[in-house]
């Protein structure tokens, strides 16, 4: 199971990087209306999402890396701190989106979080916070 979340970490990072710094004007039109991408701050803000791609890029690594080199890590501690840092990556991508998810629930919000691809993106950051966090649980108690 450790390998399916290295795996699934891998991938949804490096999805990260593709849409922040790869395709970083698909990302800025996720979140800035049509109305708005006219003006100077959209593309400062195309721009700024290469930056968030960099963080992506080295969060795909290292689960790749941690996955071919299973046996360099032979305590549970290690596992679950590895794991944990994995769970507050993931995790502060889902917070960070929540007040503006609520906020949508009124009609109002920066961007649009419960619709389309950013409800996509906001599942799976909570699905993978929370598979992280079980997973680093249960190596720090120990149960595997």
């Amino acid at each position: 199971m450790l390998e399916i979340i290295l795996i699934l970490n891998a991938l949804w990072f490096a999805m990260g990087f593709n849409v922040f710094s790869i395709r970083n004007k698909i990302f800025a039109k996720l979140v800035v209306p049509r109305a708005h991408r006219d003006t100077p701050v959209f593309k400062i803000l195309a721009e700024s999402g290469r930056f968030l791609g960099g963080f992506n890029l080295a969060f795909a690594l290292l689960n790749l890396l941690l996955l071919i080199n299973l046996n360099a890590f032979d305590k549970d501690l290690q596992w679950a701190i590895l794991l944990f840092v994995n769970a507050v990556a993931h995790g502060t991508q889902f917070v960070f989106n929540l007040p503006i998810a609520l906020e949508n629930r009124k009609g109002r919000g920066v961007w649009q979080v419960l619709k389309g691809t950013m409800l996509f993106i906001f599942i799976n950051d909570f699905l993978l916070m929370v598979l992280n966090a079980v997973f680093a649980a249960a190596y720090l108690l120990e149960l595997f």
